[in-house]
Order: C-alpha cells, then sequence, then structure tokens
C-alpha cells in the first residue's frame, strides 16, 4: 500500500468521494422504491374504467368493470373530514369483482365548494346537506348501460346516519348496507334496513363498537356475537358485526380483513361470485411514501448554504424546558374561550389560532431564556436563503401532496381554499420559525426538537379535553399531526444541516402544513 493512502489528504479524498457516491446510492435506492410503490398502486386499477364526473355540483368518481355483464350499483361515501379519494380501496376491491362503484365528495369535503353545516348538532341540515349530495351519485350509478337496477351503500363514519335514513326511507331499493366504523344519532333505526353489515376496527372503542351490536340487537333482540352472521342475505333480513383486526378508524378502511368482509357481504347479497380480488394498497403506499422521504435526504444536500455558522437559539436542557412545557398549558388556557368560527372552515381556524398563539409563547420563552453571550454570527446571504426556502418549500408540499392526493384523500387545495391556506398560514408560520429557532443553534438540546412536538400534540389534546363538544373532531387530525411531525422533523433536520438556518425548514413546513389543515377540513358557511 503506498504511504500517501493513509495520509490526511487520502483520507480527505475518501471522504468527499463518499460525501458524493452514499448519496447517489440513496437516490437511486430511493427512486426504485418510489416507482415500485407506483406499479403496484396503479397495478391495482388494471382493467377498469374509472371517469371524473361533476353533476349538480357534486365531483364524483366512476367505477366501471371490465366487460359489459350487468352488475349491481354500490354507491360508497367517505366520512368527516374524508374525500371519495380515501374510499378507493373499496371502490377498486368491488370494481375487480364486477360492481359498478361510484365514489363522491359530500359539501364542503374534498373538491366539493358547497359549504357543509357549520353546526354539527343541527341535525337535519346536515342530513338534508348530505342526502342531497348522495342523490345524484345513486342517479349516476344506476343510469350505467351496465347497471342491472339493483342498489347497495357502503359509507365510512359520518356518511353511516345518512346511508340508514336513505334505506330506511324507502326513496329507492337498497339490497344492501356496508357500514364502515358509523357514528350513527340516537334517533337512527334499522329495523327495516336489508342486509346490514358493520365493520370496526378492532382497535376501535368499545363504545363505538356498542353502537353496531345495538343495532343488530335491535332487529334480533339477543345477545351479539361479532363474526356470526345473523338471519338470511336472501330475504334481506341478513346482520352482522366484524372487527379488523389491529386497525383504528382509518386504518379499517385500508385493512384486508375489511375489505374482504365488504366484498363476501355483497356478493352474498346479490348471489354473485367474483375474482376474491382485494386491494392491497398498504405496501404499495408504503414503498412510495418511503421513497419520497428518503429521496429528501439526497436532495436536501443540493440546497444552498445559507449562513457560515448554524444559526438558531441553541437552547440547553435547562433553558429549553420552560420554552417547551409553556405554550404547551397555557396555550389551550388561552383559547379556552376563543371563537373558532371566524374562517369558512370547520376547526381549521382553531387550528390557525393554536399554531399561533403557540408560536408566539414559545418565541417569548426563547427571547427570555436566550443565552446571556450571544454567539457571534456572521452574514446570511438572502438570495441563498429565497432559493432554498423555494426549493424546500415545493417538495414538502408537492412531493407528498400529490401522491396523497391521487392515492389516499384530497390534499392539493383548489382555488376555493386558497385564501384559506393563507389564513391558516400565518398561524402555522409563527409556530415553525418560533419552534424551529428554539430547538436549532449551537449547543441545543439533543433530542429538544422531538420533545417539542409532544408536548404540542399533547396542547391539542388538553384543549380537546377543556371545550369537547367544540373541538371533539380533532381528535382525527391527531394522528395525522403526528405522522407529519415525524416526516417534516426529519426533512427539517437535514435541511437545517445543509442550510445552517431554522427559517428554510420553518417556512417549508409551514406551508406544508397549512395546505393539509386548509384541504382536510370541511367548507362551512359562516
Amino acid at each position: 500500500m503506498h504511504p500517501s493512502d493513509t495520509t490526511p489528504v487520502g483520507l480527505k479524498r475518501a471522504g468527499v468521494i463518499g460525501a458524493v457516491i452514499v448519496p447517489v446510492i440513496v437516490a437511486v435506492i430511493a427512486v426504485c422504491l418510489l416507482a415500485a410503490g407506483l406499479l403496484k398502486l396503479e397495478s391495482a386499477t388494471r382493467g377498469l374504467s374509472i371517469a371524473q364526473v361533476r353533476e349538480a355540483g357534486v365531483p364524483m368518481t366512476l367505477y366501471r368493470p371490465a366487460g359489459d355483464a350487468p352488475a349491481p350499483v354500490v354507491v360508497i361515501a367517505h366520512g368527516f373530514a374524508g374525500s371519495r379519494q380515501m374510499m378507493q380501496a373499496y371502490a377498486v376491491t368491488l370494481a375487480r369483482n364486477g360492481y359498478i362503484a361510484v365514489t363522491f365528495d359530500f359539501p364542503g369535503h374534498g373538491r366539493n365548494s358547497t359549504p357543509f353545516v357549520a353546526d354539527l348538532e343541527d341535525q337535519a341540515t346536515r342530513l338534508r346537506l348530505l342526502t342531497d349530495a348522495l342523490m345524484p351519485a345513486v342517479a349516476l350509478g344506476l343510469r350505467q348501460s351496465g347497471a342491472d337496477g339493483r342498489l347497495a351503500l357502503l359509507g365510512h363514519s359520518m356518511a353511516g346516519d345518512v346511508l340508514l335514513r336513505f334505506a330506511e326511507s324507502a326513496q329507492m331499493p337498497v339490497a344492501a348496507s356496508v357500514l364502515v366504523s358509523p357514528y350513527l344519532s340516537e334517533d337512527t333505526h334499522t329495523a327495516s334496513s336489508r342486509n346490514l353489515l358493520f365493520v370496526y376496527g378492532g382497535l376501535e372503542p368499545d363504545m363505538l363498537h356498542g353502537q353496531g351490536r345495538a343495532a343488530i340487537a335491535e332487529a334480533t333482540g339477543g345477545e351479539v356475537e361479532a363474526g356470526r352472521t345473523y338471519g338470511d342475505p336472501n330475504d334481506g333480513s341478513a346482520r352482522r358485526l366484524v372487527l379488523a383486526p389491529g386497525v383504528e378508524h382509518i386504518g379499517v378502511l385500508y385493512a384486508e380483513s375489511a375489505l374482504a368482509e365488504s366484498l363476501a357481504w355483497l356478493d352474498a347479497t346479490f348471489d354473485r361470485t367474483g375474482s376474491g380480488f382485494v386491494d392491497r394498497r398498504g405496501a404499495g403506499l408504503g414503498l412510495l411514501f418511503l421513497g419520497i422521504l428518503a429521496l429528501a435526504w439526497p436532495l436536501s444536500r443540493l440546497l444552498p448554504r445559507v449562513a457560515d455558522r448554524p444559526r438558531g437559539a441553541g437552547l440547553s436542557w435547562r433553558r429549553l424546558l420552560p420554552v417547551a412545557i409553556a405554550p404547551a398549558v397555557l396555550t389551550p388556557l388561552i383559547l379556552w374561550r376563543a371563537p373558532s368560527d371566524f374562517l369558512s372552515i370547520m376547526l381549521g381556524d382553531y387550528l390557525a389560532l393554536h399554531f399561533a398563539v403557540y408560536g408566539i409563547l414559545t418565541a417569548i420563552g426563547v427571547w427570555v431564556m436566550r443565552p446571556a453571550v450571544a454567539a457571534r454570527h456572521g452574514p446570511v446571504s438572502r438570495s441563498a436563503m429565497a432559493i432554498a426556502i423555494l426549493a424546500a418549500s415545493v417538495y414538502a408540499t408537492l412531493a407528498f401532496a400529490v401522491p396523497t392526493d391521487r392515492f389516499v384523500t384530497a390534499l392539493l387545495p383548489g382555488v376555493e381554499r386558497l385564501h384559506l391556506v393563507l389564513a391558516i398560514l400565518a398561524g402555522t408560520l409563527v409556530y415553525c420559525l418560533a419552534d424551529e429557532w428554539a430547538t436549532r443553534g449551537p449547543g441545543a438540546a439533543r433530542g429538544g426538537y422531538w420533545l417539542t412536538k409532544a408536548l404540542f400534540l399533547f396542547s391539542l389534546l388538553a384543549a380537546v379535553a377543556l371545550n369537547l363538544d367544540e373541538l371533539f373532531f380533532l381528535v382525527i387530525i391527531v394522528p395525522a399531526i403526528l405522522v407529519l411531525f415525524l416526516i417534516y422533523g426529519l426533512m427539517s433536520g437535514w435541511v437545517y444541516r445543509s442550510t445552517r438556518h431554522p427559517a428554510v425548514a420553518a417556512v417549508a413546513n409551514a406551508i406544508a402544513f397549512a395546505c393539509a389543515v386548509a384541504v382536510t377540513f370541511p367548507i362551512v358557511s359562516v
């Protein structure tokens, strides 16, 4: 071995080569993962005819099976804060087994710009709006050339009430109803509904399971055992409750057992035997998003350096703890009686306020607890800052939003929601800037970044507990925010190490969070 191979120059050269080769290898692997995920997801719809339709202001997606054999129609409805994309696994499963499936967006959800009811306690208005959207979807399905005139309904969560009432009203015969984790109001009756299947996630609370048991007991008059069929599907009296193992309120939409049970129920109702295909998109989604996340690391290394030295408050654990804990405790108390109906979006306005107040309190804490002797910093390149923010923001928003909007749920804001994105951004930007600055910098507490995110989630749950009637549905988004914190937390760390300035990731994360909140929750009239 030549002596120069062991010199510092040789080691430095090897380090430079490794710094180039490793990111390239990671990028190649990430692209392969991404491509594999896309291929798996797209292959599920092979042979289907899928069309986007809008009638009576209701955006719908029509799934038609291959061939022109007569087929029953299944209209599929999403739940609160959902969209028709969220029900794709059921639609694809049924269409691949010979059914004509129709999904649609309820008012205020997804791409439906008709405002949803502002007060969920206004039962009459809520049911009227939901039924007004359901009717065009039913009409679209039944008038298809291959429709044989038979109809079934399938719905998740909030859709349970409206589907049951539609089936009970006898506006048109409904041969079967599949209710996935439904919320049922006290005055909802099921005795005359034909062939009723309840599907719940095994991890959902027993209280929710109890609603399904009570509904079945209304017809059977006895104890209800999960996994047992009561009655006869041939005469429409069948009742069944199943628990999909290992999943909760959202996971049940992708659980193989839940999809298979729903398909078997409809096949028994209509005396059909399909291919047995079940949409298994979980693996495809995992590969796709893992590839997108992994690709962010090598791409982040291409960002320009904004500052010559790392910027940030550099708070040690002793200084960070009061800065992190105070907003988590004070924000829910400050906003306990604050109005949350000033924007035309349900719950999104409260979240914007929560982010803003939390961020202001964090910024005050950083100012109070800043080190007595601040490290001197060199100049910041404004041009590099602008380029880095633009690149990071585009990737953080579009790289995840586009495939999510295609395969999971609506996440790309339409024109009607852009003003909401800007309004909510005012809150998320304050929070992200303050939090990134508090947890970055020389000497910053190791792991402090993740502590502040856990405390933010704690503060949201505390806010819900203080105002359960108004904020109950925020519980739905807490797991989603946790996922976003994990994903964007990793990315912000990579961006910070490349740019050395907290503002780059802060702006990118703030935009991504503002878009997610503005699109997820329903538009309402104010």
